[in-house]
């Protein structure tokens, strides 16, 4: 839940977070939870969340129109930016221009990052899935 106190931080226990996605073959398998998104937090101008991925998940290729951030937290994978493979794994920060396609492979292990975008809610990022 998040907390606001005047002149604080915006403070939020990801734990807590509903668990998102999953379900919808158009993505993958990832699954998210969303940290920070001003239609859910008093915050605004960046989206913050947590992907997870289950051993061998996926999320499809894909583009959108603002760059995003990837930084690595558990496990490895494989993050494929305009073509060319790139490791993600704790502590690898990786940065996706806007309208450059990319998707994600987990590893054996499984996967989690934070991702994030220069938008205020996750909603006004439209994802275009890449023909299959």
């Amino acid at each position: 839940m998040a907390m606001m106190l005047a002149g604080s931080p915006v403070l939020v226990d990801a734990a807590s977070q509903m668990l998102e996605g999953g379900t919808d073959p158009a993505f993958g398998t990832v699954r998210w939870r969303t940290l920070f998104c001003a239609d859910r937090t008093p915050t605004s101008q960046f989206v913050l969340g947590l992907a997870e991925f289950d051993a061998g998940g996926t999320l499809l290729p894909h583009r959108h129109a603002p760059a995003e951030f990837y930084f690595g937290l558990t496990g490895t994978g494989v993050v494929t930016i305009d073509g060319v493979a790139h490791r993600i794994a704790p502590g690898i920060a990786l940065f996706i221009p806007g309208d450059v396609e990319h998707g994600v492979c987990a590893g054996e292990e499984g996967l989690q990052f934070l991702y994030g975008f220069p938008r205020d809610r996750f909603g006004e990022v439209e994802y275009r899935f890449s023909a299959s």
